[in-house]
């Protein structure tokens, strides 16, 4: 029989909790390239993922038990995971938003709950069971309805504006399907450690990706300074023209986004299906929304609230529905 990987009725409930809550940091990581629109995606991409590493410093301390069970190759799957759906991840989304304005790139990572749910119920059935399709494609269609409604608002703004750059805005939509491929693998194999591993720490595993992203962004920062000094950009290199808000917000996300929501999305990983604990990534696009719109200082249009109670009812519809044990076909004799 497949395993459930949940605990029942109680640790679908728990798992959701968790899910909701790593959603709501991570949301906070789309704003921020908003509130820097000078500074050049991969430096807000390597400047987080420093933050991150450096908090996982002192952190490390207290899950120093956890880390020391780590054998290389758990260590090497942290640092893939960490390039992948880290630094990679974010230099795409990050450019993304900077060409789109926000919304948009939102809600085409807002398609990852559809993505991830489709790739998991085929991908991990036997591990996880399989979540019935006749049962779980109202809610991928509501969420994929809801997704379609926002983006329509946004391009027909675009389109009406004449000082936007469509051919910019198109690039920005291209790497946010790049950003949507990253994070497609991440979660995946990110539960295969988890689920072969539950008994390991989920804060233990969170901390380990950290200190795995620190050499990997010490290197990127280096290089992006290095360049910098070459082409003698005007750029002040190494903090950028407003250094306080940028230490602030890298210190911010680094310890909110990246760490305490990695430990959040751990927890949910470890309790859920993986196609299930795909949809809940619903709640980062619908937090991340909310902190768009707060930071335009506008209501959304009607038919984007309308697709948000599309993504919020097609999240509801899909936390209903159970896995079923995978059929094992016999072998004839």
């Amino acid at each position: 029989m497949a395993a459930q990987g949940g605990g029942g009725t109680a640790g679908l409930g728990s798992g959701v909790l968790w899910a909701l809550a790593a959603g709501a940091l991570w949301g906070l990581v789309f704003v921020t390239p908003l509130m820097l629109p000078e500074y050049p995606a991969a430096l807000l991409s390597v400047g987080r993922y420093l933050a991150f590493g450096l908090l996982c410093l002192p952190l490390a301390w207290f899950d120093r038990a956890g880390l020391r069970s780590l054998v290389r190759a758990d260590w090497w799957h942290a640092l893939k995971l960490a390039f992948v759906g880290n630094l990679l991840y974010y230099v795409l989304l990050a450019s993304s938003i900077q060409r789109t304005g926000g919304p948009l790139s939102t809600v085409i990572i807002g398609t990852l709950p559809v993505v991830i749910a489709i790739v998991a119920n085929r991908r991990d059935a036997a591990r996880d069971g399989r979540l019935p399709w006749r049962r779980l494609w109202p809610a991928l269609v509501l969420i994929a309805l809801g997704i379609a409604l926002v983006n329509q608002t946004e391009l027909q703004a675009v389109l009406a504006d004449p000082a936007r750059d469509v051919a910019g805005y198109a690039l920005g939509a291209a790497l946010a399907v790049g950003a949507v491929a990253c994070w497609t693998w991440y979660p995946l194999h990110n539960a295969d450690w988890l689920r072969a591993h539950p008994q390991r720490s989920p804060r233990a595993w969170s901390t380990a990706q950290g200190l795995a992203t620190l050499p990997l962004a010490l290197l990127g920062y280096a290089a992006l300074w290095g360049l910098d000094a070459l082409r003698d950009d005007p750029f002040a290199m190494p903090l950028g023209p407003r250094p306080a808000l940028f230490v602030g917000l890298m210190v911010a996300v680094g310890l909110l986004a990246s760490w305490l929501g990695t430990l959040c999305w751990n927890a949910a990983s470890q309790r859920l299906p993986t196609a299930l604990a795909g949809q809940l990534i619903v709640f980062e696009t619908l937090a991340a929304l909310l902190y768009a719109y707060l930071w335009r200082g506008q209501w959304p249009a009607p038919l984007s609230l309308l697709g948000i109670a599309a993504l919020v009812a097609g999240v509801l519809w899909g936390v209903r529905v159970r896995p079923e044990p995978a059929v094992v076909q016999a072998h004839p004799d």
